[in-house]
């Protein structure tokens, strides 16, 4: 089954509606709907903690290497990294995050500059929104707060065949607190629900749905915090894999 692609003529009115609408289920209690984005984009951009700077640089690494026509951003916040993409190459550009407050302001920031741009509100261990597949998923810091085996269920929906997950994982770094202290309070929220996943087992939920581990790259800061960068293909099975929900209902990979 293949899905409309959102042009830029009705992307206005769209944009509106995909804004408008908060996930279902877990969403509503997730701590992710109560940080500010500016706290959350302070806190990231600390001196001591770096994490805003590595991300958008890695992230610019995978766009020159694999140079997409369309990719989708997991988890996209205020779109940290978006403004390392080249439209001319990377046509199509999917940001979907939990937050819709925090999809506004992406949308008021890059939608001029990436006349691509389809933000959508979405839980991605959830449901996906009814989209194109994708060439490239990033998906950077998700699965410390998701469940893995729906999550790349729903993932492997949104990836073409042969098309590349690339996803960012905290490791753990020693006697260091996985959420660093930071003076923007409201991130103290997220000590509660974040859990690190270990490598093997994101791969082992990886081939469950359809994804096979390409390469592996270690990442460590000078705060000593540790990050394993992992890029995952997508199987040209035959059968397409079967999200959780796609607005409540199956989505078939375009193609399939």
């Amino acid at each position: 089954m293949r899905l409309p692609i959102v042009t830029q003529q009705h992307a206005p009115q769209l944009l509106r509606k995909r804004l408008l609408v908060r996930p279902a289920g877990r969403s509503m209690t997730s701590p992710w709907l109560n940080i500010p984005l500016a706290e959350y984009e302070g806190h990231m951009s600390l001196p001591g903690i770096g994490q805003a700077r590595m991300l958008s640089d890695h992230f610019a690494e995978i766009l020159a290497e694999y140079s997409p026509g369309s990719v989708a951003v997991i988890g996209c916040a205020g779109g940290n990294g978006l403004d390392r993409i080249r439209p001319e190459t990377t046509t199509r550009i999917v940001t979907i995050d939990i937050n819709p407050d925090y999809l506004r302001v992406l949308a008021s920031r890059f939608t001029h500059r990436l006349p691509g741009l389809e933000p959508y509100v979405a839980d991605v261990e959830v449901s996906l929104p009814a989209v194109e597949p994708v060439e490239l998923v990033y998906a950077a810091l998700l699965f410390e707060y998701v469940a893995p085996a729906p999550t790349f269920r729903n993932l492997a929906v949104l990836c073409r065949p042969r098309g590349s997950l690339v996803t960012v994982v905290q490791l753990p770094a020693g006697s260091l607190a996985p959420v660093s202290p930071s003076p923007y309070t409201s991130l103290n929220a997220l000590a509660a629900v974040m859990r690190l996943i270990a490598p093997e087992v994101l791969v082992r939920h990886a081939a469950e749905a359809g994804f096979v581990l390409s390469s592996t790259r270690q990442v460590v800061l000078p705060s000593g915090k540790r990050f394993l960068a992992q890029v995952f293909s997508r199987s040209p099975d035959e059968h397409a894999p079967q999200a959780t929900g796609v607005d409540g209902a199956t989505l078939a990979v375009a193609g399939a």
